[in-house]
């Protein structure tokens, strides 16, 4: 028997009437003008012939309209916008770019002094790069340029500097345009001039336009590929052989042997050279210690569009530099722990799990990453190895993490400290500039908690704090307090405990320039181990969650000085998924929705007339009750259009007078990509943390929640916060740091600021998206508990709990064997029943790939699809059955509650008239049943003159 759904009935009758009303004016019309025609003896074929036309326009228009309004809807909306961003508000955010990039670019050396140069210097800028530098990342991360962005050459320009032009215009005649390198379209070529390009008469002019040099060597990275780690796998799309000579190393972030020729070349030619390097990842710069000529080095990490003012600020000593390291900088980016698990690793057994898909990047095998390095991620590692005697620290490392210079001296003291409640730790930090030059410093707390050989994996540093002062003149003094808890130092006992564990002994506070420079030191014995059976931030009990996603995998381990270290960290040997995980992976193959159905079931109310609209749940608690009565209004049509429609917008629902929102792309900035309107783009994410300052990233967020609102704006896709896990990851620019805490702290104002305007923020990409590489190959993420919640889960954890994140970007890789987007463990028992998160959790761009589907991810605890139209999997399908309707209606609230709580709700926003679209669509239609009307009388005085000719004729004719 034919089931009639009355919900599409209704849907498509409310769709259609206006249309309907349309078409029966001007049907009504078509037999006015037959009847008139008749009475009027007016040709059949006349008539029929131009009613005929006129059917064919208006069905037309009526086809085009529906399109319009539906399956279109959400683009159109997109493209019409509402606004643009105020001059006022742009200079403001400029300026703030400004301020980002002047604490966060790091000054690595600073040989005799050499910086800053006399003001109105004149300085050579080598280096292809100097022309065409890194201002953001490429991908969604990337920036729009619907504002002015300033190059390196204008910031030293706008500094007082006068610039040789001879040099510059050398290099654009070269090559103006730097690849592209991520975004499916990948080329690593670097056309650095060879120096047999160099001209004698350049260099002779050279130096005698100065005896400074400035050397700028600068790398890139996007979104859809991981930096080359060996290029001789890699296929260029320039094919000169003077582009492809990365030296013996053979990876993209050391030197190419063209910029090692060029800095041969200049370093015997000016004995006083500075080097900058311009990129957002970790880069071997070991090779400055080679050349005397070079006396200082700085970090500049992706700037902007207004940052590199600030390097020329940095060089002319008008800004005092203050950015510390938020990475270590190793001196051989191929020796660390992580680097034979890092890439392209494919299963051998699982072919019949194998799917199409034509998006780049997709379809075929699974492929696997192993997590090898444990909880040894970065200055974690090395401080660890360095104190077991693995390594040599300075043999290894150039540069710590939280590393960087100043103009001019500071002394840091622990003044006093203490324990309250025997949990809450206190410690008072006194900062005074010793020397001649104001400037910023950063406090840095660390702690060293005791470790029993073969007990709880334990790094021997760890940052449990930090702070920067004001500014501070030649012999001022500032005392910050830095306030954490025991907690916050607990290990994770995932083998034994399952729980947070403070254990028993000695610990060191300490106070660091950098992860290895201890300035002062206090310290506190613990006389007995505490195991949290709850800790005060959490909801409920942290227990392990993970064990599916350990794997048979060998974790490095502090045991016995790292006796593991070689075994744990070679290449895979192992290219099968075990049978156990095997039962738990899913994809189109082999996925069943019915798994999830729970008999006992009841369905819930749908389709209720209980005259509530959405605005009345503004500002309610998520479990006040009040939201049942409104959730009883939902149609299951209305919630699958809730679900499956999340791309760029949540849509609006009539049941419940929900409002379409508008979200859009940052991190660095928020863009419409449909009008091409965007915000003014700030530097990446690594000069944010570089910074080491909480108020210029709550800053921040406020510049992009207010230039989101002047957009109409309510939902951002960002902060992107996972981990650098390795130097060579594609979108280490949209990340902050190798550190859990400092890219949680700098996250968490970040979103406090944008949700000062009511732009909910999505925390991404949750969780463990550290490598671009097969991410939406059904990549499967192998980690062990403690790893997972010590490094890759903290800092999406501090910015739920401190910055009351409402918004979650799921990840496009598994955990394990399960899909991050549909991972109940990490989506509901963690993130929402111990975070106490209370937002949805959306998809990454949602084209199936052969593994997202709705039907597997609301279930488990994802809410919205990152689509815009119907794609199949992210329509729910079963919607008769009650476990289907339950979660459809849990994931319904969670969008709800979120989107009422936004800017979208805002008496401004709600007060701001339909979308232009809507607007011009309907005065189109106007004018179109204007045009027929007119159409039809033109017709009938055309008509009528004619036969009027023709009666005349006729009566001359029988005249005669």
């Amino acid at each position: 028997m034919l089931e009639i759904n009355w919900d599409d009935v209704k849907n498509i009758v409310s769709l259609v009437l206006p249309y309907l009303i349309f078409f029966g004016i001007v049907l009504l019309l078509a037999i006015v003008a037959i009847i008139i025609a008749k009475k009027f003896s007016i040709p059949k074929k006349f008539m029929i012939r131009r009613q005929s036309i006129m059917a064919i326009f208006v069905a037309l228009m009526i086809a085009i309209n529906l399109i319009a309004y539906y399956p279109m809807n959400t683009i159109l909306t997109l493209a019409s916008g509402r606004g643009t961003i105020s001059d006022a508000t742009s200079e403001t955010a400029e300026q703030l770019g400004e301020d980002i990039a002047r604490e966060g670019i790091v000054l690595l050396d600073n040989d005799e002094d050499f910086l800053p140069l006399e003001n109105d210097s004149r300085v050579n800028v080598f280096g292809w790069a100097s022309t065409n530098p890194i201002y953001g990342g490429t991908g969604s991360g990337s920036l729009s340029d619907s504002h002015h962005t300033v190059s390196l050459i204008e910031g030293l320009d706008n500094a007082g500097f006068e610039v040789n032009t001879e040099l510059s215009d050398f290099y654009t005649s070269y090559a103006d345009e730097r690849p592209v390198v991520g975004m499916f379209e990948q080329d690593w070529s670097l056309p650095e001039p060879p120096v047999n390009e160099y001209s004698d008469d350049l260099m002779e002019n050279a130096e005698k336009f100065s005896d400074t040099a400035v050397i700028v060597i600068g790398r890139g990275g996007g979104e859809g590929a991981d930096l080359p780690t060996d290029l001789s796998e890699v296929t260029y799309n320039d094919n000169t052989d003077d582009y492809q000579d990365f030296g013996e190393d053979n990876h993209y972030l050391g030197l190419h042997e063209t910029e090692k020729q060029m800095i041969d070349l200049v370093t015997s030619n000016f004995d006083n050279v500075v080097l900058v390097y311009n990129g957002s990842n970790a880069f071997e710069l070991e090779f400055a210690e080679e050349y005397d000529q070079i006396k200082s080095v700085l970090w500049v990490p992706a700037a902007g569009q207004t940052g590199f003012n600030a390097l020329g600020e940095i060089l002319n000593g008008e800004i005092n530099p203050s950015g510390k390291t938020a990475d270590i900088f190793a001196r051989d980016l191929t020796a660390t722990p992580d680097h034979n698990n890092f890439g392209d690793f494919e299963y051998t057994n699982m072919d019949e799990y194998s799917v199409e898909n034509d998006f780049p990047g997709a379809g075929g095998v699974p492929t696997f990453v192993n997590y090898v390095e444990n909880i040894y991620v970065g200055y974690h590692f090395y401080e660890t190895a360095a104190a077991e005697g693995l390594l040599d620290y300075d043999e290894h490392v150039l540069y710590p993490f939280g590393y960087g210079l100043s103009y001019t001296s500071f002394d840091q003291e622990i003044s006093d400290w203490n324990i309250e409640d025997d949990e809450s730790i206190t410690v008072d930090v006194t900062v005074t500039n010793t020397g001649d030059t104001e400037g910023k410093d950063v406090v840095e707390l660390y702690f060293t908690p005791p470790y029993t050989d073969g007990g709880i994996e334990k790094s021997e540093v760890n940052l449990v704090a930090f702070e920067k002062t004001e500014v501070l003149e030649p012999g001022a003094s500032e005392t910050l307090t830095l306030t954490f808890t025991k907690e916050d130092m607990a290990s994770y006992d995932y083998e034994n405990e399952a729980a947070y564990v403070f254990e028993e002994g000695d610990y060191t506070l300490s106070l660091r320039s950098d992860s290895h420079t201890v300035l002062d030191e206090a310290e506190f014995t613990q006389d007995e181990t505490i195991v949290y059976d709850q800790r005060s931030t959490d909801e409920i009990p942290a227990m392990n969650q993970f064990d599916f996603a350990e794997g048979d995998i060998t974790y490095l381990s502090r045991e016995n000085g790292f006796e593991n270290y070689e075994e744990a960290t070679a290449a895979p040997d192992n290219y099968e998924m075990a049978e156990e995980s095997l039962s738990m992976f899913r994809n189109e193959t082999n996925f069943d929705p019915s798994e999830f159905f729970d008999e006992s079931d009841e369905m819930p109310t749908t389709d209720a007339n209980n005259g509530i609209d959405l605005v009345e749940m503004r500002g309610l608690d998520y479990d006040d009750p009040a939201w049942e009565p409104l959730l009883d209004q939902l149609s299951t049509n209305d919630m699958v259009d809730l679900i499956a429609y999340g791309g760029y917008q949540t849509p609006a629902i009539k049941s419940v007078g929900k409002v379409a929102t508008i979200d859009l792309d940052g991190p660095a900035s928020i863009n419409n990509n449909f009008t091409g309107v965007g915000s003014v783009g700030f530097p990446s994410a690594v000069m944010m943390a570089n910074s080491w300052n909480v108020d210029l990233a709550h800053a921040f967020g406020d510049s992009i929640g207010e230039m989101a609102v002047e957009m109409g704006v309510s939902g951002w896709y960002a902060p992107a916060m996972n981990i650098h896990r390795s130097a060579f990851s594609g979108r280490n620019f949209e990340y902050y740091s190798e550190d859990g805490v400092l890219s949680g702290k700098m996250a968490s104002q970040a979103v406090l600021g944008a949700a000062d305007h009511g732009v909910y923020a999505y925390l991404k990409h949750f969780a463990m998206n550290d490598q671009e590489m097969n991410r939406n190959k059904m990549l499967a993420t192998w980690s062990n508990e403690q790893a997972i919640r010590e490094i890759y889960l903290k800092p999406f954890e501090i910015a739920v709990k401190e910055g009351g994140a409402q918004g979650i970007m799921s990840s496009f890789n598994y955990i394990g064997p399960v899909w991050a987007g549909a991972s109940s463990s990490l989506l509901n028992t963690v993130l929402r029943d111990e975070w106490g998160f209370r937002g949805m959790v959306l998809t990454d761009y949602f084209s199936g790939y052969g593994y997202m589907d709705s039907n597997i991810m609301v279930p488990n605890g994802g809410d919205i699809a990152l689509a815009t139209y119907d794609v199949g999997a992210n329509m729910m399908k079963n919607t008769d059955n009650p476990t289907v309707v339950k979660n459809m209606r849990t994931s319904s609230k969670n969008i709800l509650y979120t989107t009422v709580n936004s800017y979208a709700y805002s008496d401004e926003a709600l007060n701001a008239g339909m979308p232009i679209w809507q607007v011009i669509a309907i005065v189109v239609d106007v004018i179109v049943l204007g045009l027929v009307i007119l159409l039809e009388v033109l017709i009938f005085k055309k008509y009528r003159k004619l036969k009027s000719r023709l009666g005349t004729v006729q009566d001359n004719t029988s005249a005669l």
